[in-house]
């Protein structure tokens, strides 16, 4: 069962990083970039109707999805860890949930949700949408880095299995 299941979740593990470490990536290099150039209000409301959507799109199941498929990889890998390839597996699996998943859970949602209890035109906003801006990218560089680094390491993993 192994010879199917580990090879399969490799390959998810492997796509479904890259994508995720692509939409990130977007958002720290451009998006981001272009809500601070534009009316702080309106930069605050696209970002708020972002996470709305978001979580109602493709992205959540593929987010989730990723995660556990990640995890069980970190799992397998010790539990097989004498097999070639077990230890950049591990590797792979570990940097994805912490780097991705613990990032987010910890850094980015507690700020979308400080910026989603804001109203664009408050006074209160100029404050958030600053601390917002600095630290929510700053995080999603650590989810880019992590994304495209676990990708890597599965991919290496399917090379050397």
């Amino acid at each position: 069962m192994s010879e199917l299941v580990v090879p399969s979740l490799l390959w998810f593990c492997a796509i479904g990083s890259g994508i995720m470490g692509g939409v990130y990536f977007a958002f720290s290099f451009f998006i981001m970039a272009s809500f601070a150039r534009i009316e702080q209000s309106e930069g605050i409301a696209a970002m708020q109707s972002i996470n709305r959507v978001i979580v109602r799109s493709l992205f959540f199941p593929l987010f989730f999805g990723t995660t556990l498929a990640s995890a069980a990889l970190a799992v397998l890998a010790l539990m097989q860890w004498e097999a070639p390839g077990s230890a950049i597996m591990f590797a792979g699996g570990l940097i994805y949930v912490v780097g991705m998943f613990v990032c987010t859970a910890a850094g980015n949602v507690p700020l979308n949700n400080a910026l989603d209890a804001v109203d664009p035109q408050s006074d209160a906003a100029v404050s958030v949408w600053e601390n917002y801006l600095e630290k929510w990218t700053r995080l999603n560089h650590v989810r880019t880095a992590a994304c495209v680094i676990a990708s890597i390491l599965f991919v290496r993993v399917l090379m050397v299995s």
